[in-house]
């Protein structure tokens, strides 16, 4: 697979999401760069914005199993990964997969369940394997969770801890649209809800194939230090009490090479890592001020990349494949 074949594709995928979904083009691009990164996303904004609407056109756009979860505060591990379950006829334990062992999972309103059940899906993110009563099963590739929660509304909601958010690859935020996009989405949605005859235009085996093709995409020496000064930055930052991981790192290493091909290009440069920077490290991130929200977060990121000297040099130069 090539270049221009993941440009393609990612061009297919984005086009069949905004037969549903009226602008947000950069929002797009950035949950593709996710899928084919097999990177969580997190979707926080207020109701009625088309967080789940959005998940759901992402995942019709993929030919792969998809399942919904409504996360509640009664909501079971188990209800999640499964269980084993005693068979009177058979005499023995049968296991009866629960709704993570799909291809995109959305998990609706995820801060709605109590920290035990939002546990459960830690090892599902990082190892994409689910252990239960002992016994390991892999999930299915791609995996791909894609939760949604409301920040303006606490009342019945448990906060996700650190180490869940540090697994979510992009924290991203839909926001209003604008007045003719919402006379467009009136225009679209009046009659039917083109949703409903969405079909796939990409195959779970062309993901496979694209994420392996972006690891080979260029990242000159000068792109690599700029990514790390951009980290380092957040974890000497006045106002930041716990910075970015080296998680955090190699997800923007790994997006951004992503971001690069479904753009056509075989090399990554420091536009595509500014562009990144914020949905990929501003959640990663415990600030001293406004802690309850952290709605001060992205402004740091974005304080530190006007900070840092950009790199100059030719990144798709003589190295590159």
């Amino acid at each position: 697979m090539e270049i221009n074949d993941i440009q393609a594709i990612s061009g297919r995928i984005r086009d069949n999401v905004k037969r549903v979904i009226i602008g947000k083009t950069e929002i797009i691009d950035f949950i593709i760069t996710a899928i084919i990164a097999e990177g969580h996303v997190l979707l926080e904004d207020t109701p009625g914005t088309g967080k789940t609407m959005l998940a759901k056109s992402i995942a019709k756009s993929i030919d792969g199993n998809f399942n919904r979860i409504q996360f509640t505060p009664d909501l079971l591990p188990s209800d999640i990964t499964g269980l084993n379950i005693y068979n009177q006829n058979l005499h023995e334990f049968e296991f009866v997969a629960g709704p993570v062992f799909t291809n995109i999972l959305l998990a609706d309103e995820i801060n709605r369940a109590t920290p035990r059940t939002q546990s459960s899906l830690l090892e599902c993110m990082e190892e994409k394997q689910v252990t239960i009563d002992g016994k390991t099963r892999t999930l299915d590739k791609p995996f791909l969770v894609i939760a949604t929660q409301n920040p303006i509304e606490t009342a019945g909601t448990y906060t996700l801890p650190e180490a869940q958010l540090d697994r979510f690859v992009m924290q991203l935020s839909m926001g209003f649209p604008t007045n003719n996009e919402e006379l467009a989405i009136m225009d679209r949605f009046i009659v039917n809800n083109p949703i409903d005859t969405l079909e796939p235009v990409c195959t779970k085996e062309q993901i496979i194939e694209m994420a392996k093709r972006c690891k080979l995409v260029y990242v000159d020496n000068s792109v690599r230090k700029y990514i790390v000064d951009i980290v380092s930055s957040t974890r000497n930052h006045a106002s930041v009490s716990s910075g970015v991981s080296t998680r955090g790192t190699l997800a923007l290493l790994k997006t951004s090479q992503i971001y690069a091909a479904i753009n056509g290009r075989d090399y990554v440069t420091p536009e595509d890592i500014k562009m990144l920077a914020v949905p990929v490290l501003s959640h990663r991130i415990i600030s001293y001020t406004n802690v309850a929200k952290n709605n001060n977060k992205p402004a740091i990121i974005r304080g530190i990349l006007e900070n840092i000297p950009t790199p100059t040099e030719n990144f798709g130069g003589a190295n590159m494949i």
